[in-house]
């Protein structure tokens, strides 16, 4: 049984709401809560000191998306064919981070991640490669880097899945922070987002990204909650018998259930 809590990070690292200009402080160091483990069947977990599961990993397939919401974050791929520059927003178990690493063998793959425990227990437990010419782990805040004009127009996808202990919702969910993912991508970049339904959080965060980009779509529920939205900078042309094609390839050279996005796409464009 999951016991609800005010989470340590939520606290202290929230960079909005009416307790942010308490918190933040000139040269405050960031409050994390405590980074833990668990397996079973074969699959080790990654949790901020709570049941909340964080990440996953098989043991025997180190490389492969475990969970189901973190496979839906690769959709971008059905309108991106060759990205060039891919970021991840919150390393987890480094699962996006190790598959878009080996999948893509010419893009540059960058991730942020603020916690240097939870980079220390991916490169030490969920086999996490290192550094190198087209790998770039970097410890700090997701925000300043979306913020950093250097950045604008440089990357063709971007993955956010920035949570706390608590797992209930996105930590930077504003129409600022959005604007700023926006900012980063090429014309035809796409953001996707790991978002949580059952929660308040889940409709603010849907009415800040539409503020950001030309059109937003979610795939189905999954897991305990979890919805991922794909957010466009320009609206795309959906074309869903060459999606269908596409996710046939998707699945034949990655086995991620690609064909599976596309029902989910063609459903949020015509609810019934």
């Amino acid at each position: 049984m999951l016991i609800k809590r005010k989470s340590i990070e939520a606290e202290g690292n929230h960079r909005s709401g009416p307790k942010a200009a308490a918190l933040k402080k000139p040269g405050r160091k960031p409050k994390f809560a405590p980074v833990t483990l668990s397996e079973l069947d074969g699959v080790r977990f990654l949790h901020f000191g709570t049941e909340w599961v964080q990440g996953a990993m098989r043991l025997r397939k180190p490389d492969a998306i475990e969970l189901e919401y973190a496979q839906q974050m690769m959709a971008w791929m059905l309108f991106i064919d060759t990205p060039q520059h891919i970021v991840q927003l919150g390393l987890g178990t480094g699962a996006l981070t190790k598959f878009c690493y080996r999948q893509f063998e010419s893009a540059q793959v960058t991730t942020v991640e603020l916690n240097p425990s939870v980079i220390a227990i991916c490169e030490s437990m969920f086999k996490l490669p290192q550094n190198d010419e087209r790998l770039q782990v970097l410890e700090m805040d997701a925000m300043d880097f979306v913020d950093d004009t250097g950045n604008h127009g440089r990357f063709d996808a971007i993955q956010a899945d920035l949570y706390d202990a608590t797992a209930r919702g996105p930590v930077l969910d504003s129409a600022e922070f959005y604007q700023a993912c926006a900012n980063c991508l090429t014309d035809e970049g796409i953001l996707t987002v790991n978002l949580f339904g059952d929660h308040p959080s889940y409709a603010r965060n849907l009415k800040a990204m539409r503020f950001a980009f030309e059109q937003v779509l979610c795939l189905p529920e999954v897991h305990e909650g979890n919805v991922v939205a794909l957010a466009f900078k320009q609206k795309p042309e959906l074309d869903f018998a060459a999606l269908y094609e596409k996710a046939e390839q998707i699945k034949a050279n990655t086995k991620l259930p690609a064909k599976s996005w596309v029902n989910g796409l063609k459903a949020a464009c015509d609810p019934k």
